[in-house]
C-alpha cells in the first residue's frame, strides 16, 4: 500500500492523473480492465481524483459527478473511462440494470462510494483508493490493491 497526503484539490487531482498514467502504461492488450474502487466520506475530494484521472486518459472530458445517472462516460481517449457513483444504489441487483458486468469489460471503472457494496459485488483484483480529510484540511490517500506500485509523485 502506498500512502500520500494532498493538501489542495490540485494535488489529489494530481495523484489521480498519476493513477491514470501508471495504469495506462501497465495494460497490456488481453489484460482485463483495471476497476478503481474508491472509499471516503462526503466531500473528501474522490470526484476531484475522478478528474485528474480521466484528465489523463480521456482529455478534454468534462467530470462531474454521476449521483444521479450512476455512471458517466468518457470516450474521447484510447480507453473508455466509466465512471460510477453507488451512493444511491440500495441493491447491488441495480447494477445489473445498467449492464454492470458489461461496463467492466469494455474500460476502464472508478467508482465513487464503493463502501456501499459487499466485496463480491466488485470486480475481482480491483485497485483500492481510500481518502480521508486529516485535521488540518488535507487529505491522506492511501492506494492498494491488484496493481500495488508507486505513482511518480513524493510518498508521504
Amino acid at each position: 500500500m502506498f500512502s500520500y497526503k494532498t493538501s489542495a484539490p490540485e494535488e489529489t487531482s494530481s495523484l489521480g492523473k498519476a493513477l491514470a498514467c501508471r495504469i495506462e502504461h501497465t495494460i497490456k492488450s488481453n489484460d482485463a480492465m483495471p476497476f478503481v474502487a474508491m472509499y471516503g466520506d462526503l466531500g473528501v475530494g474522490k470526484t476531484e481524483f475522478t478528474r485528474g484521472f480521466v484528465s489523463h486518459l480521456s482529455p478534454g472530458s468534462r467530470v462531474k459527478s454521476p449521483t444521479y445517472t450512476i455512471v458517466n462516460e468518457y470516450l474521447k481517449g484510447k480507453i473508455p473511462v466509466y465512471h460510477f457513483d453507488f451512493y444511491r444504489i440500495e441493491n447491488p441487483a441495480e447494477l445489473d440494470g445498467i449492464g454492470f458486468e458489461d461496463y467492466t469489460e469494455r474500460g476502464i471503472c472508478i467508482a465513487e462510494w464503493c463502501e456501499r457494496l459487499k466485496d463480491s459485488d466488485l470486480p475481482k483484483d480491483i485497485i483500492e483508493v481510500h481518502i480521508a480529510r486529516l485535521d488540518d484540511g488535507s487529505r491522506r490517500i492511501k492506494i492498494h490493491g491488484a496493481a500495488d506500485f508507486e505513482l511518480c509523485v513524493q510518498n508521504t
